[in-house]
């Protein structure tokens, strides 16, 4: 590692610096035009369009300094999301940032922009630690990102660690896309079926979906723990769980399907579909969610289609209750909602389909998870130097 050398981000950049908000705020957001990143579109190593917002070009020029360029890494540096850090796929460009989102563009010549990348997850808890220091709001600043060292080796070396670390970003990219594919069908058939069929009739939500099911998981029990803050808005599986002690919460089984039912946590989309646990084992988790499951012989699935339908998420809202800020669905005027239930041969049909969707799901939802640990185990040691790479 002789040929390493110790650099500061300020001296490997040709930009470092956050955006600003637009002139009229969030009044000058428009359906369509140039792109907005803000910090809910940057998470870690992903890049997420819910919530994106557009401006005009006259908006666009007034931020034109803040212009994001193709490889450049956008991270956070405000709030409770701050040190979440991604690079925009081409696709969403041309695009600015807002202020609480910092682009930093490398030299090329000296420093290999996916390298970087994955320097600064390499130390992610530096970067938090950094990131609370003299401040009432968590945050990091033009100069603090400046002076963060790297240990940098030569640049073919660079590219190489890159390209390792990237192979497994581009498996995990595309079984994530998969997934998705998969979860529009159902969502599809769904909408085809129990939204758009005539010949159906019209019935209450609990006369297919029976809520908050008993669950049987004594106090103290240690048993899995989903928090709400691992709940995707936009795929079925969450990010993360652990084993707890368990005390009071929602309790689930594989086939339940999770709902946010707390704001703004169900307006950002935040829903489950538990495939995760052990056969016969019962999670746990936060008492803001809602537990689904399917009756009538219809596929678990099927509820999990029925929590991403947006007319169904839409009355969910318009079921809140409580003081502004903390407002809950109230499950018994849910339960109002009205569904289309066709005859049995078409629920024959829709569950032979979405049984062969199911497995792909799991099976490409245990890949990630493999990969994404493998990633996580190599990602300190290649930075590090600790493991070579040709």
């Amino acid at each position: 590692m002789s040929d390493w050398r110790e650099c500061k981000f300020g001296e490997i950049s040709s930009k470092i610096g956050s955006g600003a908000t637009p002139t009229g705020g969030e009044n000058a957001y428009i359906l369509e035009g140039i792109s907005l990143i803000r910090s809910q579109n940057v998470y870690d190593f992903t890049f997420s369009s819910d919530g994106l917002a557009f401006i005009d070009d006259n908006q666009a020029n007034e931020l034109r300094n803040v212009e994001v360029l193709e490889n450049d890494i956008l991270i956070n540096i405000t709030g409770e999301s701050v040190t979440r850090s991604c690079i925009v796929p081409k696709n969403y460009l041309p695009a600015r940032v807002n202020q609480h989102v910092s682009i930093i563009r490398p030299i090329k010549e000296i420093a290999d922009f996916r390298f970087v990348f994955y320097y600064i997850q390499s130390i992610k808890p530096e970067l938090n630690s950094i990131a609370e220091i003299g401040c009432t709001r968590r945050a990091l600043t033009k100069s603090m990102l400046e002076d963060i060292v790297v240990l940098l080796p030569p640049l073919p070396e660079q590219r190489a660690i890159a390209s390792v670390l990237s192979s497994l970003d581009d498996k995990i990219d595309l079984l994530n896309r998969q997934n998705k594919t998969l979860e529009a069908m159902a969502e599809t058939l769904f909408r085809k079926w129990f939204v758009e069929e005539e010949n159906s009739k019209i019935g209450k939500i609990t006369d297919v979906v029976e809520f908050n099911p008993k669950r049987q998981l004594p106090k103290g029990t240690i048993a899995p723990y989903l928090d709400m803050a691992n709940i995707s808005t936009s795929v079925f599986h969450p990010e993360n769980w652990y084993d707890r002690e368990f005390n009071s919460g929602t309790k689930f089984t594989n086939g339940d399907t999770l709902l946010a039912r707390i704001t703004p946590c169900l307006e950002n989309g935040k829903s489950a579909y538990v495939t995760f646990l052990e056969k016969g084992q019962i999670g746990w988790g936060s008492t803001e969610f809602i537990v689904m499951h399917s009756k009538l012989n219809l596929h678990p699935i099927f509820t999990y289609a029925l929590a991403r339908n947006s007319d169904f998420r839409d009355y969910a809202e318009g079921c809140f209750e409580g003081t502004s800020g903390r407002q809950r669905v109230n499950v018994d005027h849910l339960a109002n909602y009205e569904v289309n239930i066709p005859n049995e041969s078409i629920i024959r049909q829709f569950n032979q389909t979405v049984s062969s969707i199911e497995p792909k799901l799991h099976a490409n939802f245990m890949q990630i998870k493999t990969l994404t640990k493998l990633r996580e185990a190599l990602l300190p040691k290649l930075m590090s130097g600790e493991v070579k790479v040709s």
